[in-house]
């Protein structure tokens, strides 16, 4: 997947006649998990090279939509998603971006713990989005199940990126709450249908992702537990190390993703961080402070089989 561009003219067409003036509730209408976005119908999620895209980039998004922090959703579909994408080919930090998105749940208590759109590169993007099932939901165990995409993005994804020119995919997830200690046998055959003999640490999951993927985890520490509890940050250092990276305005997601895309193609981060103005300045150069310049050794293989 992952046919076409990103066009303004189609975007604002579609946010005029199925996003403006509308409620979160308005603008994400289903009441269940779609077929098509179920982990356990998916066999594989493609990223192919193609004639509008000859060098494709994969990215997903992965975001946390329990309790209240299904509102970042509605700002994707109000806006953030244009400023994004018109971001990557203004600054093309990135060639050729393909887009994927996930909405995170909880394992153990939600009926849709992981969703999975395709991935796309116009504005089939905004139409897979709008599909999403806001169950708003989450347990009291003081984490979500942020490892299920880092789990989807070992077994279930092929990319001619990586494939073809050893070139990892990207993978951002974001959260306020901690990482979740392990993933269970049991939650992997609720989510995914897979059998596995043994239940997998959070860190094991983050290494079989890491084969194909740079993987990011986004602590908002401005919103919901990441505010009231300062473990949640040392929480995901202890995980992810650099890669866990604090956000202290989540109005400024989107900036970050760019300019942590921006340092993966080898920009100097003093420039990456003066190249915002104001206060994205200082929320970017927060956020990357701790990263150290990318490099990638480039991989072999493809989906792991269990």
């Amino acid at each position: 997947m992952g046919s076409g561009r990103w066009d303004s003219d189609a975007w604002a067409s579609y946010t005029r006649s199925h996003v403006a003036g509308r409620s979160k509730s308005e603008v994400f209408s289903s009441r269940s998990m779609s077929d098509d976005f179920d982990p356990k119908n998916i066999k594989l999620r493609e990223s192919r090279d193609s004639d509008d895209n000859p060098n494709a980039t994969p990215i997903i998004i992965g975001g946390d939509v329990t309790g209240s922090m299904g509102s970042l959703a509605h700002e994707f579909m109000r806006g953030r998603l244009h400023t994004m994408a018109t971001d990557v080919y203004d600054r093309k930090p990135v060639t050729d971006p393909h887009i994927m998105f996930m909405a995170i749940g909880d394992a153990d208590y939600d009926s849709a713990p992981l969703q999975v759109t395709q991935w796309e590169a116009d504005i089939r993007i905004a139409e897979q989005l709008q599909k999403i099932y806001l169950e708003q939901g989450g347990g009291g165990n003081s984490y979500e199940s942020y490892h299920l995409p880092w789990y989807f993005a070992a077994t279930r994804t092929s990319m001619d990126s990586f494939e073809k020119r050893g070139k990892k995919g990207v993978l951002f997830t974001y959260g306020d709450e901690l990482p979740p200690p392990k993933l269970t046998k049991a939650q992997v055959s609720k989510v995914f249908g897979d059998t596995l003999q043994e239940d997998l640490e959070t860190e094991q999951v983050l290494q079989m992702a890491e084969r194909t993927f740079d993987v990011y985890h986004f602590v908002l520490t401005n919103v919901g537990q990441a505010r009231g509890r300062r473990d949640t940050m040392d929480e995901w250092l202890k995980v992810m190390g650099e890669r866990a990276v604090p956000i202290s305005d989540d109005t400024k997601l989107t900036e970050v993703m760019i300019s942590i895309l921006e340092l993966r193609a080898g920009r100097d981060k003093d420039d990456v961080v003066n190249s915002w103005s104001g206060d994205t300045s200082l929320v970017v150069a927060d956020a990357i402070k701790s990263l150290t310049p990318y490099t990638d050794a480039g991989s072999t293989g493809g989906p792991i089989a269990l």
